[in-house]
Parts: structure tokens; sequence; C-alpha cells
């Protein structure tokens, strides 16, 4: 018969994730100001002792929650950047579509929302968001395009502001999803719209002869 210190032991390790898992959907339902770690703890179902002896902050869950719960999704598209065999148009499609996917199927939208909203009280918040996320994507992507642009399948202009364009409605998308969809408001099909948006943005981009 199995001792019971093992399987004990097994529960403690995965205390953490579970810490983090809980904190993404609080953070996302209630911003990160109104979060509180008694919500986070009943949440995960823990005691709030047990949250501090993992984590000294909400910061520090914060951190935890880009890291673990955000990041190995978009290091998914990362690789997709990196190792993409194909044309530039086949990359923006698989791209937008994947983006499309994570904002669809996690609470990341809600998390993208705090970090806009209250970026100015915790500007760490969007430290953390950009250092890890946005501004590796941005660069990633930006990286592509400039390859394109090498092999004569984009027009010349600024990689930079190219990338912004492909993902910017997907953004646009998400804060009408967490902010007015809410109230009311028609809901946009975001896999649709970046579809749309991704079709339009290349029949500028490319050059002719692509």
């Amino acid at each position: 018969m199995q001792a019971p210190g093992p399987k004990f032991r097994r529960r403690k390790d995965a205390r953490p994730a579970e810490i983090v898992a809980a904190a993404f959907e609080v953070f996302a339902e209630k911003g990160f100001a109104r979060a509180k770690l008694d919500d986070i703890a009943r949440r995960a179902g823990v005691s709030k002792g047990a949250v501090y002896l993992y984590f000294e902050t909400k910061e520090d869950i914060f951190r935890a929650v880009v890291a673990q719960g955000v990041a190995p999704s978009f290091e998914a598209a990362l690789t997709m950047l990196a190792q993409h065999p194909g044309p530039f148009p086949d990359l923006a499609r698989a791209l937008t579509e994947r983006v499309a996917e994570i904002v669809g199927q996690t609470p990341v939208g809600g998390v993208v929302k705090m970090v806009i909203g209250e970026a100015r009280n915790f500007p760490e918040l969007a430290r953390v968001w950009h250092d890890q996320l946005v501004g590796r994507a941005i660069e990633a992507l930006a990286g592509a395009v400039a390859a394109a642009q090498a092999r004569g399948e984009v027009r010349p202009g600024d990689p930079r502001a190219h990338a912004l364009t492909l993902i910017s409605p997907l953004l646009v998308g998400v804060i009408w999803r967490e902010t007015f969809t809410p109230i009311g408001a028609e809901p946009f099909d975001l896999p649709a719209l970046a579809r749309l948006h991704v079709e339009t943005v290349l029949s500028g981009m490319l050059e002719r002869a692509a």
C-alpha cells in the first residue's frame, strides 16, 4: 500500500499552479486593484496563508500569471513566427488565427483590459506585460515582415508599424468584448474579425508580384 507522503507532496507541489490559475480568473473578473488575496485563495481552495507561502505580493502573483498562464500560448505563436517556412500571407493568416484562439479560449482578454485600465496606477503591470509578451511579439512579427520585405513579398515601410497594423483589430475586439458586450452591445466574432482584417491588410501590404 502506498504511503500518503508522496500524494501529499504532489498536492502541495500543485498549489502554486492552482493559485496562479485562480488569480488569472480573479484578475480577469475584478481587475488588479479590486482583486484580493482572499478572493484568490478562495478560488484556489487554499488558505490565505498558503498563498503567502509561494508569493510575497499581489504583483508577484501577476508576474506568475503572465509567465505561467499567458506566456506559454504566446511562446507557441513566437515559435510559429520563427519557424514558418512558407510565404508571408500564409504566416499572417495562421498567426492571427492562433491569437484569436488564445483570446477566445482563455481569460486573457480580461487581463488585457486590466493592464490597459490600471497601468497608470500600477505601471509594473504594463512593464511586465510589455517585456514578456507584447514587446516580444511585435519585434518577432516585425522581423518576419522585414524578412518578407527582403524577399520582395511586402511593400516598403516600417516593419513595426506593419506588425501593429496586423494585430491591432484583435486588441480592439477584445476591448469591445470585455467592456461593451457585458452591458448589452452586440458582440463581434473575433476569429471572423481576424480573418476579415488580415485579408484586408494583406491586400495593402503585399507587392503585386507576390
